[in-house]
């Protein structure tokens, strides 16, 4: 009996057409089409039952050595080579390394298996997961706001693949700006967070990811990013997360909105990113009365915008230059000439600050006092590897996909700086504006 039960399906069944076979209740031509063999292989298997009862019939390999099976000097000389040399390998590489270094031909998955066994490896199920332990959420609306970018193909193919830009209150999980851009930039987190500051105020902190346009590298030195230092300007913190499991209200909020106000676009039958927007307060309202709840604290601790707090200006890219004693500065592959005059000649070898718009326009200014000056296109051509940083990435996509479909033209001077300029680059409109200040000016 004990011997039957460690017998394989096919084995048993082979017991019972023999046992037929010895009874005549079967006969041997029968019994060779059931089982698949020659009458003299039932012949001879009858005779074994005939001696050795069941286990007759049980295969004399099983428990036996493999004719493939590798050595287990060659098993622990490997593990050896592992432990000695690729400790922290992970077995497709490792293999790859034992292959090309000490010519130890294995596969990939007899290497894993070893591996496992020895414990040098623990396989991605077996591993203990992170736990993102929950925690509550803030007391105050106003108190902290999560802010992410969710690009998706948010129109199902009636128009290009686009960002949201989602803002959501961490204390009441209400959605509280929107907005439909080309990617996720400075600029269009400056434009969606003014907006949010007109519509609500000033919040205590933004919880944001680690994108750049919030953090800079660690090993950079190079402080806040534009986007933080603006918010710095206004008293509001910026908190990067460390992963994105800790800002989960947001990204939550991310897969509803990707399930909801899609098919709510279909239906309604928006197939444009301006659509999209002037859509988004109306789902904003039903997504906040359907989700939202209510703070533990029902206090609002939104701040007022104080009146010197220029926003216009606050989230405007800024950046320093030294003024030579020309009275000349470059930015953005443009030289300009600030007006000569005795004052302005006292601050040459000064530092200036560059104020550069969403509009193009651009301001130069000496501790508070705005300078006046004209510009002047100092490269002819502009190199297409230079123009993408990441304050205008997204335009300057825009700008080549336009100019690959009209193949024989040549790529204008300069690369339109903001996303709604278009064809009209922005040196010529910059040089414009030098031009009607300096009518002002005159007059």
């Amino acid at each position: 009996m004990k011997d039957i039960i460690t017998m394989s399906h096919k084995e048993l069944n082979r017991i019972e057409i023999i046992k037929r076979l010895i009874e005549k209740s079967l006969v041997e031509s029968e019994a060779s089409v059931q089982l698949g063999l020659s009458i003299r292989q039932i012949r001879r298997l009858k005779k074994k039952y005939l001696s050795d009862g069941a286990k007759g019939l049980i295969s004399k390999k099983r428990g036996g050595i493999g004719n493939r099976k590798f050595s287990d000097s060659l098993k622990d000389l490997t593990l050896t080579y592992i432990r000695q040399y690729y400790p922290d390998f992970k077995p497709t590489f490792a293999c790859e390394k034992l292959r090309e270094n000490h010519k130890v031909l294995l596969s990939v998955e007899t290497l894993r298996k070893w591996m496992i066994e020895a414990e040098i490896w623990i396989p991605r199920a077996h591993r203990l997961k992170r736990a993102y332990q929950p925690r509550n959420r803030r007391e105050c609306y106003g108190e902290l706001i999560q802010i992410d970018g969710s690009p998706h193909d948010w129109f199902e193919g009636r128009a290009d693949k686009c960002t949201l830009l989602v803002f959501i209150d961490d204390a009441t999980g209400k959605l509280m700006e929107c907005q439909f851009v080309q990617s996720e930039s400075t600029f269009t987190y400056f434009n969606s967070t003014k907006r949010y500051l007109n519509n609500h105020g000033k919040p205590v902190a933004f919880y944001s990811d680690k994108h750049s346009v919030f953090r800079t590298n660690k090993n950079s030195g190079a402080g806040l990013t534009q986007y933080g230092r603006s918010l710095d300007d206004l008293n509001i913190d910026i908190i990067c997360a460390n992963t994105p499991q800790a800002k989960g209200r947001v990204e939550r909020a991310n897969r509803t909105l990707q399930d909801r106000l899609i098919k709510e676009m279909r239906l309604i039958g928006i197939s444009s990113m301006e659509e999209g927007n002037k859509y988004l307060p109306e789902f904003m309202n039903a997504f906040n009365t359907k989700f939202a709840k209510e703070a533990v604290n029902p206090k609002n601790i939104h701040r007022e915008l104080v009146a010197n707090e220029d926003l216009n200006e606050i989230f405007s890219w800024q950046e320093e230059r030294t003024l030579s004693f020309n009275l000349t500065l470059q930015y953005d592959k443009v030289l300009y000439m600030i007006k000569d005059s005795i004052a302005t000649r006292k601050i040459a070898n000064h530092r200036v600050l560059v104020f550069d718009y969403h509009d193009g326009s651009i301001k130069i200014k000496y501790k508070n006092k705005q300078l006046e000056f004209r510009a002047f296109d100092k490269l002819q051509k502009v190199d297409q590897g230079q123009i993408v940083e990441n304050k205008r990435l997204g335009s300057v996509l825009k700008y080549v996909k336009k100019k690959q479909e009209i193949r024989d033209e040549q790529r204008s001077r300069s690369s339109p700086s903001r996303q709604h300029l278009g064809e009209i680059s922005t040196t010529k409109i910059r040089k414009k504006i030098a031009k009607n200040m300096e009518l002002e000016i005159g007059k």
